[in-house]
């Protein structure tokens, strides 16, 4: 089958699958906070919600071994077959108010995460020199829909299943594991020929499920992106962005409520905010990936650094003032999109091709954990000191990637490996 043409249908299959996980994912993150909050307390709500991010983060590396062996179709699957069984344990602690039980739920809710952030290097497999940076924004634009919708959806969600004993924060929670279902099955079905298998043969290297090159793994990714200035740039800026993230973005809808509103004000100001947020973080992610294109990856990176201490000083100064809040977390979304847009074209193409899906999953990984730390301080660091303080330390953590920019502008440029 002509590479072209499998590279178009790869698209279409991942931009369907990204709206409706995007939707599922949005529809929980949107109360998981207000959620950990009831059920843990604020303190250790930060805690709770950083399961979340370390289960996406840590199933990076099941996820990498799976696209090895068999593709990037049963990868994105079990991340979101996992995501569902994670959103039903999430209903479950809700009802019986339990706490390990939320943070299992919470844990395995990250395999949505997870998945949706592989499929942007899925969409790149087959993906032209010239367009990658095109190709990868698109499947991170695609969740725009799903994803600016799905807070808007959580009040109805939760109010519909009152009648049931289901606690309203975590109805929406059900309606993710029906979504994670479905998108697990659109997979399933449609990703066929699976791109991964395609790329290797157009390689040369061989395609049966199963076949694994021995050089390929983690360590060997790992020496890769240590040694060499562009990948170890690529890392950081997603890492760094990740980080910024997710500690603001945690903790906004724990100040929403400290402005004294009931529960169901509360859960509209924080839709809102919400939703302006994720916009940020995907509508303008082909324009980033244009830019990358155009103006190279590392400019990008910078336009993202701004962004996000733009975002930290907005939401700093902010108050209790949802307007301003609201306008704080589109930047800090639009940070987050400038630096992972350019961060993962800039790693995909700055690995050898059979280090590729190793370095990808890596990356993952650093993502991850990087923001789980984030997330895990951040409600102690408002209990103890305030929203503003948060906001200042999240600026201050884009200082290392400053530097990776500085090092790697003074570095030789390397070739790009072919795809």
């Amino acid at each position: 089958m002509e590479v072209t043409s499998v590279q178009r249908r790869t698209l279409r299959v991942l931009f369907a699958t990204q709206i409706i996980s995007g939707i599922g994912i949005a529809v929980g993150a949107s109360v998981g906070a207000l959620l950990a909050a009831e059920i843990a307390g604020i303190g250790v709500s930060g805690l709770a919600l950083s399961a979340n991010v370390v289960g996406a983060a840590l199933f990076a590396l099941p996820a990498t071994a799976i696209v090895r062996r068999h593709g990037r179709r049963p990868s994105l699957a079990a991340g979101y077959l996992v995501a569902a069984v994670g959103s039903i344990l999430v209903v479950a602690a809700a009802v019986r108010s339990s706490i390990p039980l939320l943070m299992a739920g919470f844990f395995l809710f990250g395999g949505a995460t997870a998945a949706g952030l592989q499929a942007r290097y899925a969409a790149v497999d087959l993906a032209p020199a010239a367009l990658r940076g095109r190709h990868l924004s698109l499947i991170v634009w695609a969740t725009t829909l799903g994803a600016v919708v799905g807070p808007s959806l959580a009040a109805p969600a939760g109010a519909s299943l009152d009648r049931y004993g289901i606690p309203t924060l975590a109805g929406p929670f059900l309606f993710s594991a029906l979504l994670f279902g479905l998108a697990t099955l659109l997979l399933m079905l449609l990703l066929r020929p699976d791109p991964a298998l395609i790329a290797r043969t157009a390689l040369g290297a061989p395609s049966a499920p199963g076949v694994v090159n021995p050089r390929g793994g983690m360590r060997a990714a790992l020496r890769a992106v240590v040694s060499q200035a562009s990948p170890r740039l690529g890392v950081g800026a997603m890492a760094a962005g990740h980080v910024v993230m997710v500690g603001v973005m945690t903790m906004t809808p724990v100040h929403i409520r400290s402005a004294g509103h009931g529960a169901a004000q509360t859960l509209q100001v924080v839709g809102v905010v919400l939703s302006f947020h994720i916009a940020g973080m995907f509508a303008l992610s082909p324009v980033f990936g244009w830019l990358t294109d155009k103006l190279g990856r590392r400019p990008v990176i910078v336009m993202g650094i701004a962004l996000l201490l733009g975002a930290c000083a907005l939401a700093g100064s902010a108050g209790h003032h949802s307007v301003r809040l609201a306008g704080a977390l589109t930047m800090l979304g639009l940070g987050w999109s400038a630096t992972t847009v350019a961060g993962s074209t800039l790693l995909s193409e700055s690995v050898s091709a059979e280090l590729r899906a190793s370095a990808q999953g890596l990356s993952d990984l650093a993502m991850g954990l990087a923001g789980a730390s984030a997330g895990a301080i951040s409600g102690l660091i408002v209990e103890g000191w305030g929203y503003s303080t948060l906001t200042l330390l999240a600026a201050l953590a884009t200082a290392p990637l400053v530097v990776l920019v500085s090092l790697s502008a003074k570095a030789k440029p390397s070739a790009v490996p072919e795809a």
